[in-house]
């Protein structure tokens, strides 16, 4: 009888062995995978200012309603430090513009064309870092001049070449570097010609658009989405000789993520066509101007688009 039992136990052992063998295996190869929408949330990280809160805010959002798990990593710092970020692993996206990816990561020359812009980086992101860079929205964060359509209006100036031409009459109002940045003054001057402002104002960014609403300038250094450029109805001066490389945002990824998350691609891409110059001059503005908090102006647009 006991040599029966002993039959009997000897094989059921091997089974249990077994299936805890395959168990445990089965769970430190999940355990370990980075960026596996079963078992780590996706990572979803944004620079330091306001557009920067809005964007990663909604790519968390459609991530999470497609079914997908996230942890947001919002507010990192600067270029540099969400570039080592995506490089080191802490985070898997992030919002990022194409001409920062062209003249600050990859060190490029610049180039106006949007299409050429983003060919540059997608190609340089992925040979160098092995990052892809996701749809493109038509948005365009560039350096920009803006003025208010009374003043626009006055000195018949539409386009940077109108403001070069009437540059003796005008007073500019902007930050304390655009006198010698690359493509500040000097930039504008080397692409289309030698002039001389009647004043440049140097003054703390946050006071551009005051001074220019109150009347102190008659021209303010922008950007194409600061939400004040909606608010008070500016005009943004074409850059007709295209001087400025163009500053689209898309949503820089690592490959492994993409790799362990088949649908994130298509969730994010489905985001990137509403974003326009006008929806984020809006968007900003209420943060910025209404002072409202990043998250719900986010949730709200996604919500009235349809895609939560």
């Amino acid at each position: 009888m006991k040599s029966l039992r002993r039959l009997l136990i000897f094989p059921l052992l091997m089974l249990f062995t077994a299936l805890l063998v395959v168990a445990c295996a089965s769970g430190g190869t999940n355990s370990g995978a980075t960026g596996s929408n079963s078992t780590a949330p996706i990572k979803v990280g944004s620079k330091d200012f306001t557009e920067q809160f809005i964007i990663g805010e909604m790519y968390a959002l459609v991530l999470e309603k497609a079914g997908f798990t996230v942890e947001r990593k919002l507010n990192l710092g600067g270029t540099p430090v969400a570039q080592a970020g995506l490089q080191s692993g802490e985070i898997d996206l992030y919002p990022e513009y194409t001409g920062t990816g062209l003249l600050t990561v990859l060190k490029l020359p610049a180039q106006s064309d949007q299409k050429a812009v983003f060919e540059a980086v997608s190609k340089g992101y992925k040979e160098q870092f092995n990052l892809v860079w996701l749809d493109p929205a038509p948005m365009n964060n560039t350096q920009a001049l803006a003025m208010t359509q009374e003043g626009s209006q006055k000195f018949g100036v539409k386009t940077i070449s109108d403001m070069v031409a009437k540059a003796s009459e005008l007073v500019m109002i902007g930050p304390p570097e655009f006198e010698v940045r690359e493509d500040g003054l000097p930039g504008i001057k080397a692409k289309y010609g030698e002039f001389t402002l009647k004043e440049y104002k140097a003054v703390d960014p946050g006071l551009r658009y005051k001074g220019l609403v109150d009347g102190e300038a008659d021209v303010a250094v922008a950007f194409g989405t600061d939400g004040q450029i909606s608010a008070n109805n500016l005009v943004v001066l074409e850059d007709d000789k295209k001087l400025f490389p163009p500053y689209q945002v898309a949503p820089v990824v690592r490959q492994q993520t993409l790799d362990a998350n088949p649908g994130l691609a298509d969730a994010l891409n489905q985001l990137a066509p509403k974003l326009t110059d006008d929806t984020m001059r809006r968007l900003n503005y209420e943060v910025d101007g209404k002072q409202r908090e990043p998250a719900e102006v986010a949730k709200e647009f996604l919500t009235q688009a349809g895609m939560l």
